[in-house]
């Protein structure tokens, strides 16, 4: 079982990555991915959940044009390189100070390995986009096939852990502590 204090500096952790990650969403929302939908007239990549085909990517590449690709690379990346790790964080920290309450180690374990998984492959969704601006017009179907996995794995594995955070926190607030 955790001590007190250790599921106190978890509490805090959860809420300064929290925090900081909400900044970095709102400004990726609100500021760089809302430029690139405007640029393009298309969702960017990251707001895409359930994937994209070879012709969409082709066509929203295309509608950046060379500015909107360099935007991307050189605003929306930056951003997306700290995203994922504050989120997973966040999520890594909540489920740890849920678990001082909770009898259900393996399920606390299971939120972190999802967690960990989704800032994994969000990070190859941006090695991909990287990859797929880099080489654009010269576009493999292959790599956007690969990006758009690691889009959709991303999504899934995001809203998993956030449900595990969720299920696990209402559980904390309907039983005693131990």
């Amino acid at each position: 079982m955790q001590s007190a204090r250790k599921a106190r500096q978890h509490g805090i952790n959860a809420l300064v990555f929290g925090v900081t990650g909400l900044i970095v969403y709102a400004v990726m929302i609100f500021g760089t991915l809302a430029h690139l939908e405007a640029v393009s007239g298309d969702l960017p990549f990251d707001m895409r959940p359930l994937g994209y085909t070879y012709s969409e990517a082709n066509q929203f590449l295309a509608g950046l044009g060379p500015e909107g690709r360099a935007y991307y690379l050189t605003r929306q990346m930056p951003l997306d390189l700290f995203y994922p790790a504050l989120l997973a964080l966040t999520l890594v920290s909540t489920l740890r100070w849920l678990e001082q309450r909770l009898s259900y180690r393996r399920w606390v374990r299971l939120g972190v390995v999802t967690a960990i998984g989704a800032a994994a492959c969000d990070y190859a969704e941006n090695l991909g986009v990287i990859a797929m601006i880099l080489t654009w017009p010269e576009l493999s179907s292959y790599l956007v096939g690969c990006a758009s996995i690691a889009t959709t794995a991303k999504s899934a594995l995001t809203t998993l852990a956030a449900a595990f955070v969720l299920v696990l926190g209402v559980m904390t607030i309907r039983r005693p502590a131990l």
